[in-house]
C-alpha cells in the first residue's frame, strides 16, 4: 500500500485531556492560549491512522523552537483505577491501558501511528524571560520516514510580558532514596545512587517540589509491622554503651545537592512509627566493631533507651542546623497519619521531642482537630477532605494533603480521573491560603508495606492496594526520571496559583477572589468546583488577560 493512500487524523488540544487508545476523542480542538514570560505551557496533538506507521516525524516550526519539546505519551496498565464506591468525577473505571508516561521522542525514531487508536504527542514550552511578548505561531508538522508530509497542526501561544512570581506554596512529594537505588541496582549512597539523587531531584525542583524528605534514618513509612525496607540512613552512629557519636557528612552532602537543585526546604524523616508513633525507625548504629540495628519495631517508643538516644541526638541536630544557617528551612516529623485512637501515644512522643527543638515546627498528616486543639502539632497538615473542620477554627498557616483515601468529591490525580480534577487544586489553594502541600508518592515503586519492589511500568497500583497514580509521579527511565501526565498538570495547578498571587498583587485579594468565582453557582471550595476543562481554560485566560491589561495602564 503506497504512502498517499495513509490516512493520518490529527486534532490539537488542550493538556487537560487524556487520550486513550481505545476509546473515540469527542473533545474539541483547541489552538489557542497564553502564558506569562517564564511559564511551562503543553497542548498535544493527537492522532490517529487506519494503518500501522512506524517513524512519524515530528517537526516543529516556530521561533519558540530552541525552548520546545516533544514527548510521546505512553500507555500503562491500570487493574485498580479507583475503588468500587467512587464517585462520578472520573474518566473510566474500567481496568485497562492508560495514558500517563511522556517519553522523550528519541531522534530519528519518531513516533507509531496504529490503526484506529488515538494516541497523542505532548507538547512543552518553556517560556523563558528573553521570549518578545506577543502571538507565537508555533507549527507542528507530522511527516513520513521520507518527508512525506502526514498532518499539519498549528497553535497559537501569546505571551504576556509579566512574570510568575517566586512560588510561597511549600510544596513535598515524598522522595523515596530506597526505591532508586533497589529499582536501578545500585549501592546506596554509592556514587551511582548520588548520581541519580542528583537527577531526580532536579526533576522535582522544576516541576515546584521545593521541599524533600529526608532520610536522616530509614523512614518508618509503609512497612510492615515487623517488616523494614532498605537502609537509607545519613546520620552515622556510633554507640559506646549509653553514649552516642553521630556524624552528619552524608547530610551534609545531600544538602548541598539538594539546595544546589532548587530545593528550599528539608523535612527530616519521621522519629517515630506511622499510624500510632509505638515505635522508633530503624536506626544502624557501629558498636563493638560491627555494624547493627540498635533500634526498630521492637523498640518503646517511650522506653528509657530511645529517649535517651534521641535526648543525645537531637542537640547535636539542631547545632547541625544553626551551624548551617538552616534555620527557618528545617521541619520535623513524629508519626504519619495518628488517629484519635493514637492521641496519647502521639501526646507523649510529642511531648518528649518538641523541648529539643525549640519552636522548629512540627508537620504531620493529621486530619483530627484534637491534636492540634490540645497543643501536640503547630503545623498539622490535613487531609483534604477533612480541612473543614480546620478552616471553621481559622487555623493559621493550614498545609493538606490527599492519598488513596481522598477519592471522593475532593482534587486528586489518580489515573482514572479528569486532569481537571488534578489542575483545579491550585485554585483551590489560593482561595484558603493553604501554606503547604503534602503528598507521599513521588516515586513509590515498592508494594503497599514495602513488601516487594515492582516494575512502575507493570503495576501501578501498589499491588492492588492505591488507585494508579497514588504512588508515583515519575517513572524509572534509562537516563533518569520520565515525568508523567499528573506531575505535568499539578505544576500547571502550581502555575495557576502563582498566576493569582500575581493578580492579587495589582487589584488585590478580594477582587481575585470574586473573578474567580464570578461566574459559580455556589462558591468554590474542596469538596464543590466547575467539573470542567474548559472552565478552567477559560479562567486561567481571563487571569492572564486582567493581569496584560494592569500592564498596559
Amino acid at each position: 500500500m503506497g504512502e498517499h493512500e495513509f490516512r493520518l487524523e490529527t486534532r490539537c488540544l488542550s493538556s487537560l485531556v487524556k487520550v486513550f487508545a481505545d476509546a473515540e476523542l469527542d473533545e474539541p480542538a483547541v489552538h489557542q492560549a497564553s502564558a506569562l514570560g517564564n511559564e511551562t505551557f503543553s497542548f498535544q496533538i493527537a492522532y490517529k491512522a487506519d494503518r500501522v506507521m512506524k517513524g512519524i516525524q515530528v517537526h516543529i516550526q516556530s521561533e519558540l523552537s530552541d525552548l520546545i519539546s516533544v514527548r510521546q505519551a505512553g500507555l500503562v496498565p491500570s487493574e485498580l483505577p479507583v475503588y468500587g464506591d467512587h464517585d462520578g468525577i472520573i474518566l473510566r473505571s474500567a481496568p485497562g491501558l492508560f495514558p500517563d508516561p511522556l517519553y522523550p521522542v528519541r531522534k530519528g525514531a519518531g513516533v507509531t501511528a496504529f490503526p484506529g487508536q488515538w494516541r497523542a504527542i505532548w507538547i512543552t514550552v518553556e517560556v523563558n524571560e528573553q521570549v518578545r511578548p506577543g502571538l507565537k505561531e508555533i507549527t507542528v508538522r507530522l511527516e513520513s520516514e521520507n518527508g512525506g508530509k502526514l498532518g499539519e497542526e498549528i497553535f497559537r501561544l501569546e505571551v504576556i510580558p509579566a512574570l510568575l512570581p517566586e512560588q510561597k506554596l511549600i510544596h513535598t512529594e515524598w522522595f523515596h532514596a530506597d526505591c532508586l537505588a533497589t529499582y536501578y541496582q545500585v549501592e546506596i549512597f554509592g556514587e551511582e545512587h548520588w548520581k541519580l539523587i542528583d537527577e531526580f531531584v532536579q526533576n522535582a525542583a522544576s516541576h515546584g517540589i521545593n521541599m524533600i524528605l529526608t532520610p536522616l534514618f530509614t523512614p518508618p513509612l509503609d512497612t510492615a509491622v515487623g517488616g523494614e525496607r532498605p537502609t537509607v540512613q545519613l546520620i552515622d552512629v556510633t554507640k559506646d554503651g549509653p553514649h552516642y557519636r553521630f556524624g552528619f557528612g552524608r547530610l551534609r552532602r545531600w544538602i548541598d545537592l539538594c539546595a544546589g537543585r532548587g530545593i528550599k526546604y528539608f523535612e527530616f524523616s519521621h522519629l517515630f512509627t506511622q499510624w500510632g508513633a509505638r515505635h522508633a525507625p530503624k536506626i544502624m548504629a557501629a558498636e563493638d566493631n560491627s555494624y547493627r540495628q540498635i533500634f526498630g519495631w521492637d523498640t518503646d517508643a517511650a522506653g528509657v533507651e530511645y529517649r535517651l538516644f534521641l535526648s543525645q541526638f537531637l542537640p547535636e541536630l539542631i547545632a547541625f542546623i544553626e551551624k548551617n544557617d538552616l534555620s527557618g528551612r528545617c521541619f520535623f516529623h513524629i508519626s504519619d497519619e495518628p488517629g484519635l485512637h493514637h492521641l496519647e501515644a502521639y501526646r507523649s512522643a510529642s511531648q518528649f521531642v518538641k523541648p529539643f527543638l525549640g519552636g522548629m515546627p512540627v508537620i504531620d498528616a493529621i486530619s483530627d482537630y484534637p491534636f492540634y486543639e490540645q497543643g501536640m502539632i503547630n503545623q498539622p497538615v490535613c487531609a483534604s477532605n477533612h480541612l473543614e473542620g480546620f478552616l471553621d477554627h481559622n487555623v493559621q498557616d493550614l498545609w493538606t494533603y490527599y492519598c488513596c483515601v481522598q477519592y471522593k468529591e475532593v482534587s486528586n490525580r489518580f489515573f482514572a480521573f479528569p486532569s481537571f480534577r488534578n489542575r483545579i487544586l491550585g485554585m483551590q489553594l489560593y482561595k484558603f491560603n493553604i501554606k503547604g502541600f503534602l503528598h507521599w508518592g513521588y516515586n513509590f515503586w515498592y508494594s503497599q508495606y514495602s513488601l516487594r519492589e515492582l516494575n512502575p511500568y507493570q503495576t501501578t497500583d501498589a499491588d492492588a492496594a492505591f488507585p494508579s497514580g497514588d504512588a508515583f509521579l515519575v517513572y524509572p527511565g534509562e537516563n533518569g526520571p520520565v515525568e508523567s501526565i499528573r506531575l505535568e498538570v499539578f505544576y500547571e495547578a502550581l502555575q495557576d496559583l502563582r498566576a493569582l498571587e500575581l493578580l492579587e498583587s495589582f487589584i488585590g485579594r478580594s477582587s481575585v477572589l470574586e473573578m474567580l468565582e464570578r461566574d459559580l453557582d455556589n462558591p468554590l471550595t474542596f469538596r464543590a468546583y466547575p467539573n470542567s476543562s474548559d472552565w478552567l481554560l477559560e479562567k486561567r485566560m481571563e487571569i492572564n488577560r486582567l493581569i496584560k491589561e494592569q500592564l498596559i495602564k
